[in-house]
């Protein structure tokens, strides 16, 4: 197998990693391969039991240069001093047929020196589910890591539920560096490791960034774009922690996530967020708190701390902002409005609202309105006749506010049960529901699996969803 690996973070000092190779499998078989990812990384394939070695951890491909990275991070906001790649092995890097540098990594590749006595493995069912949902958010046009391959390793996988199939997930990402990255750093005070990672990490994201408080701003921007446009589609991630907020704006870690079915600014799926700290409406201001420990840990490096300290500050004290912003340019689209003003808020607060009261299904409620048939979503339809007249009102002086609906408002969501019902039907070595979704996410704006837009019975609804460690 031919990857052409142009690697960048293998050259950085040896205490920001562990060198070591992914842990042999048994049996390594290729379940699902992304050709057109494969394609934009100039990788050629090569025969299928060559790529089953090389993403299942059996062979080092020429050019890698395999390593855990080291981390650390706030989990539900209690600070671990060190985390890292407890089951994952950055292989390398490539530079695509686009000029874009990105890592490649397998996830579930055995343990490391960061695995807390973990057995550093990933079952079937989390694997298949990032595939799946890390690529329905990248058709969504949402930043995100990326599925390249899954592999089936032979081996059963110990859980509570029992012995589960393992397997492998290669995931390509902008780059894996995170806040937490830069806390591990700030927390032991290496500062010469965090001036090193900080202009790394300008250099690989943010060339035009003006030093560390360069750095802050861009990273907030990127991050305030991405949650809103989490928020956009009814995405929850579930464990927001440090250690899962990217440096480069991306989607990471699909575990415990869920697009939700009926709309509620309270819903959790998380079975290990137990207080809701990351229920969908809490996420933006989540993000500002993950922020704030990015600035925390990049003033560390300044000789002036108390200028850092204030200037800091001030670039995580305008995220709020930005994030309304945001928010209203999104869902305004949503509703057909293209210059929104402030004013546009209430509207939409009110629509959702009106959706949470009826627990509205949040996909299927907005791309009723490019149709015109949204009332039917609602049981209180008076009420929702009410909101109507004054959002045709509003939409009348917009130019063309159906198109902008039409590419504002999927009509396909990873939806949880299909998702569910997708794994169970992989356990009995059914590709078929899987293949399935991943052709009708891959155009989530077009109705072309109408059955796969329905929202579940209530026999269906999977009310929790899990980590996958």
């Amino acid at each position: 197998m031919l990857i052409p690996f142009d690697n960048s973070y293998a050259s950085l000092p040896e205490g920001f990693f562990t060198r070591l190779d992914p842990t042999p499998v048994k049996e390594p078989r290729l379940l699902a391969f992304n050709d057109d990812l494969a394609a934009l990384l100039g990788i050629e394939a090569g025969d299928l039991s060559e790529a089953a070695r090389v993403f299942g951890g059996n062979a080092v491909p020429q050019g890698a240069a395999p390593l855990a990275q080291l981390y650390a991070g706030h989990q539900f906001g209690s600070y671990n001093p060190q985390l890292g790649d407890g089951r994952a092995i950055l292989l390398g890097e490539v530079i695509g047929i686009d000029g874009v540098r990105r890592d490649i990594q397998l996830k579930g590749s055995g343990p490391t020196p960061y695995s807390r006595m973990g057995d550093g493995r990933a079952w079937l069912g989390p694997v298949l589910r990032e595939y799946v949902v890390s690529e329905a958010m990248h058709a969504l046009g949402i930043p995100t890591t990326r599925a390249l391959a899954a592999v089936s390793t032979g081996e059963p996988i110990w859980r509570e539920e029992g012995a589960l199939p393992g397997a492998v997930l290669t995931r390509v990402a902008a780059s894996h560096l995170r806040v937490g990255t830069f806390q591990v750093f700030a927390h032991r005070g290496e500062t010469e490791h965090l001036q090193t990672l900080t202009n790394y990490a300008i250099q690989r994201h943010y060339p035009d960034a003006d030093g560390p408080m360069g750095l802050l701003r861009a990273v907030c921007a990127a991050q305030a774009d991405l949650v809103t446009s989490w928020m956009a589609v009814g995405f929850i991630h579930g464990v927001m922690n440090t250690d899962n907020c990217t440096i480069s704006g991306e989607t990471i870690d699909y575990g415990p996530c869920a697009f939700m079915d009926a709309f509620h600014q309270a819903r959790v799926f998380s079975s290990i967020d137990q207080q809701g700290r990351y229920a969908y409406g809490n996420q933006p201001g989540i993000l500002v708190w993950n922020l704030a420990q990015l600035a925390t840990s990049l003033v560390q490096q300044f000789e002036d701390k108390e200028a850092a300290v204030e200037e800091a500050t001030a670039i995580i004290h305008a995220v709020p902002e930005q994030l309304e912003r945001l928010w209203l340019e999104k869902f305004a689209a949503k509703v057909g409005i293209s210059s929104p003003t402030k004013a546009d808020t209430g509207l939409i607060e009110d629509l959702l609202a009106l959706m949470q009261k009826d627990g509205a299904d949040f996909t299927n409620s907005f791309h009723a309105l490019c149709k015109a048939d949204a009332r039917d979503q609602f049981t209180d339809r008076e009420a929702f006749d009410v909101w109507a007249v004054k959002w045709r009102d509003r939409i009348e002086s917009q130019p063309d506010p159906q198109a902008l609906m039409t590419r504002s408002n999927p009509a396909i969501i990873p939806r949880n049960h299909r998702i569910e019902q997708m794994i169970q039907a992989a356990l009995s070595a059914d590709m078929e529901p899987f293949e399935r979704l991943n052709r009708a996410l891959a155009r989530p704006f077009e109705a072309t699996d109408p059955d796969l837009h329905r929202p579940p019975t209530q026999e269906e609804i999977v009310p929790a969803t899990f980590c996958g460690t």
